[in-house]
């Protein structure tokens, strides 16, 4: 009877609750340091939701299955990987261009001290909706497959599905362990990390009226994609894929660290020196 570690299983489950709750922790955290408001945050997911898992889902679906001209070409791993990387950033950042319109369309005036809170507040909006949609929701499935498997109930809630399906279910749950549970914390944050980098660098572009953010969001978010589609063609392996991740993460969060402190204390410094002038008035 297959069985799943209790160590493995338990892994799993304290990553995804770590999964789950950064992106609702980072908020509550810097909500009022950084001005956040939950309209910019709610914009991402609104915006991740529809360009990446609706839209950007239903154009793969045709492409890679349903049309067999476009399926058939695409089944060569080189064009697999570019066609995967430019729609991932194609949708992806055309609608975090639309979001972002909105948001600025709609900023009150007066409110440039929260210039770097829009971008926070949105990242955190879509990344965090990407965490969830993606990473945390999938491995509660998991996690209820493993309970299933070792209570021995696991084949009897999947006899719907064809053979092929229940053993690459099997096979999955046999490879569960403790350092693939931390590879998924770690892949996740790191992309969670990134949402908020690219969040960044378009609200600037967006700010400063400067169209051409567009395609250099695109080709930024492409490269971020190409370790994951070429370890999905098992160019290269696993844990070279999420240790770039985490140390190109680590180095964004401290850019993006040092400059939203520095603009911070700079808005700080500029509000102690006109308070004086506003009270002798």
């Amino acid at each position: 009877m297959l069985m799943v570690s209790p160590l493995a299983l338990w892994g799993l489950i304290v990553a995804t609750l770590f999964v789950a709750l950064l992106p609702i922790a980072l908020y509550a955290r810097l909500r009022k340091p950084m001005a956040l408001e939950r309209r910019d945050t709610i914009v991402g997911i609104a915006v991740f939701a529809f360009f990446a898992m609706i839209v950007e889902r239903a154009v793969n679906a045709y492409l890679l299955g349903i049309n067999a001209t476009t399926s058939a070409w695409l089944s060569h791993p080189v064009a697999f990987v570019l066609y995967g990387t430019l729609a991932a950033g194609v949708f992806e950042e055309g609608g975090r261009y639309v979001g972002m319109r909105f948001i600025a369309g709609r900023l009150a005036t007066g409110a440039s001290d929260r210039r770097d809170g829009v971008a926070l507040g949105y990242g955190l909006g879509h990344g965090g909706a990407e965490a969830w949609l993606v990473g945390v929701l999938t491995q509660i499935q998991w996690i209820a497959y493993a309970i299933l498997a070792n209570r021995g109930e696991l084949d009897r809630h999947l006899v719907n599905l064809p053979i092929d399906a229940v053993a690459r279910i099997h096979l999955l749950l046999a490879s569960l362990s403790l350092p693939m549970a931390a590879l998924f914390a770690l892949e996740r944050t790191a992309a969670l990390v990134f949402q908020v980098g690219l969040s960044a660098l378009m609200w600037r572009g967006v700010r400063a009226g400067r169209l051409v953010i567009v395609p250099i969001a695109i080709v930024a978010h492409a490269l971020l994609d190409v370790p994951a589609l070429l370890f999905q063609v098992g160019r290269i392996p696993l844990w070279l894929v999420d240790g770039g991740y985490g140390l190109a993460a680590i180095a964004v969060a401290c850019m993006l660290a040092i400059r939203w402190r520095r603009n911070w204390l700079a808005h700080r410094r500029e509000q102690a020196q006109t308070s004086p002038t506003k009270q002798t008035m």
